[in-house]
């Protein structure tokens, strides 16, 4: 059933005019800047690889002889496309996690970052990397590339479900006890990371400080497959959770009778940002301002509904972490900044301009 959410702005015909032309052009366009990150990712870096080299390789791996040198082809296939293959998933995840989450507190100020979830998420992966993967237990050791993201899921999942639990009461969310619970958790999960990591030796310490910061350097095929289908999942899942979520808007007795289960919705919205949310962490660290930032500024342009929302969300995620990614590489070269520091110093004055926006209406 779709649900449609009416335009409030301002303005008459026109103001939905602009709004209606906007949602029809937004898809296009994000597609082609996705696609003009993807060749920008593949080229740039502290070793550049001309397009047409890259057309090259590309084309000798397809079977056709192109003349592609083999520097080229390792650059490309084994440094850069997994890298940007890489940042397409743990962008698209975050963005689709605080789209999610912003749905379903109707709030915002929603994050999977700033409410502890990739806090517990990063727990569980550091964990799983000290504690499982080191004692190399066998009752593990079958999920082989999978522990990691499916650690991090749990970790995620837990803090998730409390989360939602300890901020819903009566069916209503309180948005000051979730950021409140959120702190709460983030300081904790970190505390006991931060203990793990301290019987750490000095290699493994700079390896987890690294990490924690966020980067796409250690991406591989092999962990790019280990995440995938927690990616896929969530990917799979936007054409129908798309109307519930603009179900949910309306309130959730209306939403039940407009045919939708408000807790099987929730449950399935928990689900699914944790397996986003950890598969991003278990493969890139944790990154944060992405989920708010995202959702945020697309809300500002296309309005509330969900199914053009969600789907918005994941092109310009991947879109805004692969750019990110491309500075993280370029300004310090040939050396590599975190790409969370770059997402921090884009995100952070994001979030502090929607709390002064929204003060008027937060009363913690």
């Amino acid at each position: 059933m779709a649900i449609a959410i009416p335009d409030t702005t301002a303005g008459g015909t026109t103001a939905e005019d602009r709004r209606a032309w906007l949602r029809r052009v937004t898809i296009p366009v994000l597609v082609v800047l996705l696609l003009v990150a993807i060749a920008a990712s593949s080229t740039i870096g502290a070793t550049e690889v001309s397009v047409s080299g890259a057309l090259n390789a590309i084309g000798d791996a397809l079977g056709l002889e192109t003349g592609a040198t083999l520097r080229d082809r390792v650059i490309l296939f084994d440094i850069r496309l997994p890298r940007t293959v890489m940042g397409m998933l743990v962008g698209s995840g975050l963005a689709l996690s605080g789209a999610m989450m912003q749905g379903l507190f109707r709030n915002p100020l929603a994050d999977p970052g700033l409410i502890g979830i990739s806090a517990g998420a990063a727990l569980a992966a550091v964990t799983s990397i000290v504690l499982i993967g080191g004692a190399g237990l066998s009752v593990v050791a079958w999920l082989g590339p999978h522990l990691l993201p499916v650690s991090a899921f749990l970790g995620s999942l837990v803090v998730t479900v409390a989360l939602y639990g300890v901020a819903t009461r009566a069916g209503r969310t309180s948005v000051a006890t979730m950021l409140l619970a959120g702190i709460a958790f983030a300081a904790l999960a970190m505390a006991l990371t931060g203990l793990i990591v301290f019987h750490s030796n000095d290699t493994e310490l700079r390896d987890f400080t690294f990490w924690n910061m966020g980067s796409l350097g250690g991406a591989t095929w092999v962990r790019i497959a280990g995440m995938l289908p927690f990616f896929l999942i969530t990917l799979f899942a936007i054409p129908f959770i798309g109307n519930g979520l603009n179900a949910l808007l309306l309130g959730e007795a209306e939403a039940y009778h407009l045919g939708f289960s408000p807790q099987r919705l929730k449950r399935w919205i928990v689900v699914l940002t944790a397996a986003s949310t950890g598969a991003a962490v278990a493969g890139a660290g944790v990154i944060g301002f992405v989920g708010i930032v995202v959702p945020h500024v697309l809300r500002l342009v296309l309005g509330a509904d969900n199914r053009l929302l969600l789907p918005a969300s994941a092109l310009l995620g991947a879109t805004l972490l692969i750019f990110a990614d491309i500075l993280s590489r370029l300004i310090v070269a040939p050396a590599e900044l975190p790409i969370g520091i770059i997402t921090a110093v884009i995100g952070a004055p994001v979030f502090i301009s929607i709390l002064l926006r929204r003060r008027s209406v937060i009363d913690i």
